[in-house]
């Protein structure tokens, strides 16, 4: 690669202080003394930044920004396809689901996070450019933090910020804040959207525990599951006996100051065959990444996940089957939809564990910034249990990989006419309206699913 040299002054050396390639002054010598850097650099070679640690995202890439108690926060979208019929409302009820003070059992901060479009959408559809969504902030209480300014919450990212950065924004704990997830959930709404349109896809997610109150698995049909039954009661649990024992679990801390965490499981139905890459992309990869990236979470498994280590291999392995539709299923589904890092067809199924709120009004033992041992009782609004609200924000990375992914499969693998011996249509919704892939005279026959 062709590079070139260049001479930088340095501590208010002028231009003919310069010196030549190989050290010899090109001033006489009863100049002031400077001192330069020789510097290498690419001269075809693009620059490109990237926002460290808010950008996700290969091919439908999603930029958050914003924090708790700024002017308000939300995201940049990039990759989104064109032609995608598009509003505020395909936003606002996720957004609505993820919203603080919708009960008793949530944060008590009262916030409408109203959504707005800004740029990427013209007359109602998606352009193909950035799409930009802002929420505003409307009810800050900074002085709150006041404390907390001083003395770090333990567990909480406090210390860590100030170990890495230096310094922090104190108010609402700035970027570690659940507010950030606005961005991931708006941005995860476009993506579901895509998904339900393109190939069928629906993303569903429930509380399945709380505290010790744990729902049991076979109470919960993921074939026939709905948002109405996810939706039914404030804790987001569908179903209504288990709902109540985990609403009481909350009442029971919230009242005392303190907090308690839970398991949010999360389902894929009709997810297109071939997601994901072997190696380093595998797809429970990918959606492990993005679900443990979101505030709180402290484990992550799918399909039969540490309970499988029980299992012998004849008792784990999924045995196939061919259906009516010659199509190649499994009788049991412990791999949870994704053999060798690539989806399969079946539902895929996946669980996020959630820790207890780290911001409790439960006087603890910490240290101030001067390292001073003192303690704490923290203030703010603050939810003494985020499963709850956590439902949409594990929706909204689950749909973020799944695009994402569908993305990078598309285009490699369906250029050319796909193999109907072996490979789906890829768009369901497309075989259900009789649009196939063009035969060729290597595969002159195409099944639809």
């Amino acid at each position: 690669m062709a590079s070139s040299v260049l001479a930088k002054p340095f501590l208010g050396a002028s231009a003919a202080d310069s010196v030549s390639a190989f050290g010899s002054p090109a001033s006489d010598l009863g100049r002031r003394p400077s001192l330069l850097f020789l510097i290498r650099t690419p001269s075809s070679r693009k620059l490109q930044i990237k926002a460290a640690g808010s950008t996700f995202g290969t091919h439908f890439r999603v930029t958050t920004f914003g924090e708790s108690h700024g002017g308000g926060v939300g995201c940049i979208v990039d990759g989104c396809p064109p032609r995608l019929p598009l509003s505020e409302a395909d936003l606002q009820l996720d957004l609505d689901r993820r919203r603080p003070g919708q009960s008793r059992i949530t944060t008590p901060r009262k916030e409408t996070d109203t959504c707005r479009i800004y740029l990427g959408v013209s007359d109602g559809v998606t352009t193909g450019t950035p799409i930009m969504v802002l929420v505003p902030n409307t009810d800050q209480r900074g002085h709150d933090y006041s404390e907390m300014s001083i003395a770090y919450r333990p567990s909480h990212a406090d210390a860590t910020y100030d170990m890495k950065y230096g310094v922090r924004s104190v108010q609402g704990g700035g970027r570690s804040s659940a507010r950030e997830t606005i961005g991931r959930v708006a941005s995860g709404a476009i993506a579901k959207k895509i998904l339900k349109e393109f190939s069928g896809t629906e993303v569903f997610a429930y509380v399945s525990q709380v505290h010790d109150v744990e729902l049991p698995q076979e109470l919960v049909d993921h074939e026939t599951l709905t948002l109405d039954q996810i939706e039914s009661n404030i804790v987001r649990c569908p179903d209504p006996v288990y709902a109540e024992k985990m609403i009481a679990a909350i009442d029971a801390v919230r009242v005392r100051g303190d907090s308690v965490g839970g398991v949010v499981t999360c389902i894929v139905r009709n997810a297109p065959r071939g997601l994901g890459s072997p190696v380093f992309d595998k797809l429970e990869g990918l959606l492990a990444k993005a679900a443990l990236s979101l505030p709180a979470t402290k484990g992550f498994e799918f399909g039969s996940g540490f309970a499988g280590t029980y299992l012998t291999g004849s008792q784990h392995n999924d045995e196939f089957w061919v259906d009516e539709n010659r199509r190649i299923r499994t009788r049991t589904n412990r791999s949870g939809g994704i053999q060798g890092g690539i989806s399969n067809g079946e539902i895929i199924n996946m669980r996020v564990a959630f820790k207890p709120t780290s911001t409790i009004g439960r006087k603890q033992h910490t240290v101030t910034r001067e390292k001073q041992e003192t303690e704490l009782i923290a203030r703010g609004r603050h939810d003494p249990c985020v499963v709850p609200r956590a439902v949409p924000m594990v929706e909204a990375m689950v749909a973020l990989v799944l695009v994402d992914q569908l993305m990078a499969h598309y285009a490699q693998c369906y250029l050319f006419p796909i193999n109907p011996e072996l490979q789906d249509s890829l768009s369901l919704s497309s075989a259900r309206r009789g649009i196939e892939f063009a035969p060729s005279e290597e595969y002159p026959r195409h099944n639809k699913l």
